[in-house]
């Protein structure tokens, strides 16, 4: 069995949220300098056939970051995702934790321009960029 690792670095937390993204994780999020980051170790429950990290655990990931990044710049308003984009630069290996981080490009009225990327320790891994609507 694969031992599940902790994030690198102090400060991660555990969360637990309802939902579907619940059964993503488990998810640690850590506060940065005036932003969050997101993240979870690569376990048997993420993995493709082919032993790496499936492409939709690593966007269900990135699209938790960007809404919840989206979210707290409009003043705690739901945002849904309208569109994302995202590019697979390289595989997340069993036993790897993969952080996310996003940033707002623009907001105009209802909506939020938004990016993001997901990196481990050693390289770059997804990058997204994603138009959320709030909900108020």
């Amino acid at each position: 069995m694969l031992d599940t690792p902790t994030p690198p670095g102090p400060g991660w937390k555990v969360r637990s949220l309802t939902g579907f993204i619940e059964h993503a994780g488990p998810l640690w999020a850590r506060r940065e300098d005036g932003g969050w980051a997101y993240g979870f170790a690569v376990a048997p429950q993420h993995l493709n056939p082919a032993g790496s990290a499936h492409g939709g655990a690593l966007m269900t990931l990135m699209d938790h970051a960007l809404s919840a990044i989206a979210w707290e710049a409009c003043e705690r308003s739901p945002c849904v995702t309208l569109q994302m984009d995202s590019h697979f630069v390289s595989p997340v290996r069993p036993g790897q934790f993969v952080e996310a981080r996003a940033e707002v490009v623009e907001r105009t009225g209802s909506l939020v321009f938004m990016r993001g990327e997901l990196r481990t320790s050693e390289s770059l891994v997804l990058t997204a960029s994603a138009l959320m609507k709030t909900l108020k």
